[in-house]
């Protein structure tokens, strides 16, 4: 990996001209929306808007056949497939399945692995996942009998209480279910702890990477999980669920589906005909943030020619798999909104009356995604959502389906006002939103 990256800011003006809908005006406005509703959905750019329109112009067909529409569906998948297992970080292919949802396929996998588990054995949870990894898991243990521990979050920083974790996840635990990143208050667990934890104690681990996915680079060889999910309209692309699993595991368990469909995977965990145009609009929103890793290099090249007063020939082309790619982004991605996210949280702790929950900390900001939940004294956060959306601030209130966190931290049942930043916000725009919050504070 380079040493040197440079920075996102001189390539925004053009990331962001790829989104169509960031140039959304509301009536009568002279600035356009403001988007911190990505932790809820991304927007999407042009060349994932293509690829979707371009299958449905020219391949549209169902997989099997003979003919050139339904072999050319079945190439665009087998390469889908290997853009996913780039995402992941995985060796296999095989291991990635594409689904309707992360909640979909939790619910359809969860029920599947159950069928192992046998009662006196247990599975763990966490309060501050998204409710998609947390119900799953209980109404499958409900059906084997095994019992279901809850980890408790630290209320005072809104993170995962490590102690907690440790003395629930012990033997006889099956399977722990954790969250990457906290889609509500943006916490980070320490991934490859918890993971090593479980493992000793012979547990499975399945990872929720929804909400860290648009926000850094999901590594499964690194965290050396069992099972990885996420979603990829959260990384501005289009509804489509995504799952890692080890290959064996994937070959071993019993996939609930009809008797014509593949005996192997990834097939055989695809039940029913897949959304082609969408899986098609997942590669190339896979390849859109690959391509940032792209241009820094070449920036990166460009800056080490200017400097180089004996090289004759020009910048020397640094060959980059689509994984080193993606490494490259996302480094940069992190350094970007870890710029902005300093700049809201020091913003809202100058204006009286907002309350943030979660690390507040500059020195623990490395702990956390860019996804701010807070509130303001005296108002509902359905309030705040609404008045700033009459200004053309888009952001989300309620508990957003994080339950247990919102009721950990006394915010139930209004919930919390959520201001989701993604690489595609500016500065002006944060400013712009503590503004008109100072305003609703008065």
């Amino acid at each position: 990996m380079l040493q040197l990256i440079p920075s996102l800011t001189g390539l925004l003006p053009e990331l962001r001209a790829k989104f169509p809908s960031l140039a959304r005006k509301l009536p009568g406005q002279s600035e356009p929306v403001v988007y911190l509703d990505g932790p809820a959905g991304s927007q999407v750019p042009e060349s994932v808007i293509a690829a979707i329109s371009g299958y449905y112009m020219q391949h549209n067909a169902n997989s099997g056949g003979k003919f050139a529409t339904s072999c050319e569906t079945v190439a665009m998948m087998a390469a889908a497939h290997q853009a996913a297992a780039d995402w992941f970080g995985a060796s296999d292919p095989r291991e990635c399945v594409f689904g309707a949802n992360m909640t979909t396929m939790t619910l359809a996998f969860s029920r599947a692995i159950a069928k192992t588990w046998r009662p006196g054995e247990r599975i763990v949870v966490s309060e501050l996942d998204h409710d998609g990894n947390v119900t799953p898991w209980k109404l499958a243990a409900a059906d084997a009998g095994v019992e279901v521990v809850t980890v408790r979050v630290n209320p005072s920083d809104a993170t995962l209480d490590i102690d907690d974790f440790r003395a629930k996840v012990t033997s006889g635990t099956r399977l722990v279910a954790v969250t990457c990143a906290s889609n509500s208050v943006g916490s980070k667990p320490p991934i490859g702890e918890l993971v090593e934890h479980a493992h000793t104690v012979r547990a499975e681990v399945y990872l929720d990477a929804v909400h860290y996915a648009p926000h850094g680079l999901i590594d499964v060889a690194q965290w050396q999980a069992d099972y990885c999910v996420c979603s990829a309209y959260k990384f501005f692309g289009p509804h489509v669920g995504m799952l890692w699993g080890r290959l064996e595991r994937l070959e071993s368990l019993a996939a609930y589906k009809l008797r014509p469909s593949p005996a192997h995977p990834p097939g055989k965990w695809m039940t029913g005909t897949q959304n082609f145009a969408a899986i098609a609009g997942v590669t190339a929103a896979i390849d859109y943030l690959a391509d940032i890793g792209h241009r820094l290099v070449q920036q990166f090249e460009l800056y080490e020619a200017s400097v180089d007063a004996d090289m004759k020939s020009g910048p020397l082309t640094r060959p980059q798999s689509r994984r080193e790619a993606l490494r490259t982004a996302f480094a940069a991605i992190e350094r970007h909104e870890q710029t902005l996210l300093t700049e809201l949280l020091q913003g809202l702790a100058d204006i009286p009356g907002v309350e943030v929950y979660g690390i507040t900390d500059p020195q623990r900001y490395g702990q956390r995604v860019p996804t701010v939940a807070c509130n303001v004294h005296g108002k509902s956060s359905a309030d705040v959502a609404e008045r700033l959306a009459r200004v053309g601030i888009f952001c989300w209130h309620g508990d957003y389906y994080a339950v247990d966190v919102c009721a950990a931290l006394g915010q139930q049942p209004h919930g919390m006002v959520r201001l989701g930043i993604l690489h595609t916000n500016t500065s002006a725009e944060i400013q712009r939103t503590l503004r008109e919050i100072a305003d609703l504070a008065k």
